[in-house]
């Protein structure tokens, strides 16, 4: 029973120094001095601090507050990580997309084929169109001419479409053959 009481009067002596035992903080200033302190030394503003245990190893290091440059540099390089990541799934999206549309090379240029021939269907209606609108014109007719402008620029609109259809199944061909491993 004694011993027991020495221990619980030992344990009541030490309680209260453990409570005292806490973490210090311990940094290199500018003028190469090590400071130490219960709470940051003012020395240690804006850098880095390292926090230290009871037994004087270190718990956890916490860097210098970056300074507005490094801020918007660090900012400008996880935004253009951002950019380029979404980039990267949206290019993956488009990839799968490609590869469920075309089965093989054929079907990408049997596409081309009906796309151009829907322009070319369109093309003709609307030349056939200005035809039946400068003979109107011709005959006198004022309201034919301001009609024939606006099928013109149509006209024009689907040659140039022509071109945006060819190079989007050029792009196409060429993409899919990347990822069937085909290109040559």
């Amino acid at each position: 029973m004694g011993s027991h009481r020495a221990l619980v009067f030992t344990l009541l002596l030490i309680a209260p120094l453990a409570a005292l035992a806490q973490n210090s903080f311990r940094c290199t200033a500018k003028d190469g001095k090590k400071y130490y302190g219960q709470s940051v030394p003012p020395q240690c503003a804006g850098m880095m601090v390292e926090e230290l245990s009871p037994a004087g190893t270190v718990v956890k290091r916490v860097g210098a507050p970056a300074s507005p440059d490094d801020r918007a540099k660090k900012e400008a390089e996880e935004a253009e990580r951002q950019k380029q990541a979404t980039a990267s799934k949206e290019q993956a999206r488009r990839d799968q997309a490609l590869l469920a549309t075309y089965g093989s090379e054929k079907d990408v240029e049997d596409m081309r084929r009906r796309a151009l021939e829907d322009n070319q269907r369109f093309t003709d209606q609307i030349q056939a169109k200005i035809a039946g609108l400068k003979e109107r014109a011709s005959k006198g007719d004022a309201a034919a001419g301001s009609e024939l402008s606006m099928q013109e620029s149509l006209l024009e609109s689907k040659k140039k479409e022509a071109q945006a259809i060819n190079g989007k199944y050029d792009d196409d061909r060429k993409r899919y053959l990347q990822l069937t491993g085909k290109a040559k």
